[in-house]
């Protein structure tokens, strides 16, 4: 039987003891990473790889592949950072609906924000080779919307969502907790999204908009300014986990513990894995302290924060005159002027040389 058919429903329930061990937990590998975060400084080449690990991940949950360079350039776009590498409206859609559940996270959840967010992921009104109805409730036109894998006539049915005729009724139900309930911003964040793929609302992307409404009340717990950590990438390294723990619970009973406790679970793992981002955020704070005597053109400080965020392939003179966007002789006086005060070193020759940033 599933879950929206037991008589109570949607009366969700869980084992307190259990969920609030967990949920503790929780909370202090988030303290403690957030209060590290902000005592170091963190900044935003830090905030848009994290930010863009959480767009593809999560369209790549659904199967979905986007190109990492155009997913990186929308962000860094809307971030303010200039990338010239152009994006295409569907990646322009799904970067926009996650930004905006993260910078407008105090906003209500209504269902004309999240229909906005429908059209956002499907601009042309089509999914692949097939056309949706977009920015309202699926209208089962077509039968009963089901999860189903499997080739053409031997597929396996793993869920049935309630018909298109309840929606109105069940999504009512469905933003009056999201926006009313006191329950705890992390418990929200688990209930909304498995509450949303349990309705199923819409033709496609139920998926994608589950995690962005995630991202909402987890803003609203961290309370920062920046993202540090991305739910959406635990998620798809445990994905088959993911698909096995919503199936279970949607054809179980409103006791939905077992989520809570999988979902939280995987939370802290998100943020324990924000481990090497903490790293690297060290470094280079203690790179800034070391060299705080030292004066940089701006410039010189664009490259070298670059260099510290993961630089791409090898930092020549022409690379310098190009990201900076001036002539080849102020790129090299620039370069040589960090070579005297021993932050760059020379390697390679001819054709092939290159600079280093100097270990510290």
């Amino acid at each position: 039987m599933y879950i929206y058919k037991n008589h109570q429903w949607p009366k969700f329930f869980w084992k307190v003891e259990v969920v609030l061990n967990n949920l503790a937990e929780v909370k202090k590998a988030q303290g403690y990473l957030l209060g590290k975060m902000e005592q170091l400084g963190f900044d935003l080449p830090s905030e848009l790889e994290i930010l863009t690990d959480t767009v593809i991940k999560s369209s790549e949950i659904e199967g979905v592949s986007l190109n990492l360079d155009q997913v990186r350039s929308s962000v860094a776009r809307k971030l303010g950072i200039e990338i010239s590498v152009p994006s295409d409206r569907h990646v322009d859609g799904a970067v926009d609906i996650i930004l905006d559940a993260i910078n407008n996270y105090e906003k209500e959840i209504t269902s004309e924000r999240i229909f906005s967010w429908h059209h956002a992921l499907f601009p042309t009104g089509y999914s692949g080779l097939y056309k949706i109805d977009v920015g309202q409730f699926r209208s089962d036109s077509n039968g009963p919307m089901r999860v189903v894998s499997g080739r053409i006539g031997r597929e396996k049915v793993h869920y049935e969502a309630p018909p298109a005729t309840l929606l109105h009724n069940e999504f009512s139900k469905f933003l009056d907790y999201a926006n009313n309930s006191a329950d705890d911003n992390l418990i929200k964040a688990a209930v909304v999204h498995l509450w949303f793929l349990i309705l199923h609302p819409l033709d496609d992307g139920n998926g994608r908009i589950a995690r962005a409404l995630t991202e909402i009340f987890l803003k609203r717990s961290d309370q920062s300014r920046f993202r540090f950590y991305s739910m959406a990438a635990q998620i798809m390294k445990c994905r088959r986990q993911y698909y096995e723990i919503v199936e279970a619970t949607q054809k179980g009973s409103l006791d939905i513990t077992n989520w809570l406790v999988w979902f939280l679970d995987t939370l802290q793992a998100a943020i324990s894995n924000s481990t090497e981002l903490t790293q690297n955020t060290e470094k280079i704070a203690a790179f800034w302290l070391k060299n705080a005597n030292i004066s940089f053109n701006d410039r010189q400080r664009k490259i070298i924060s670059m260099l510290l965020n993961d630089f791409r392939g090898n930092l020549t003179s022409g690379k310098w005159a190009k990201i900076c966007k001036c002539s080849q002789d102020t790129a090299s006086r620039d370069i040589n002027d960090l070579i005297e005060k021993n932050i760059l070193e020379k390697s390679g020759r001819g054709r092939s040389t290159h600079y280093l940033l100097r270990e510290f």
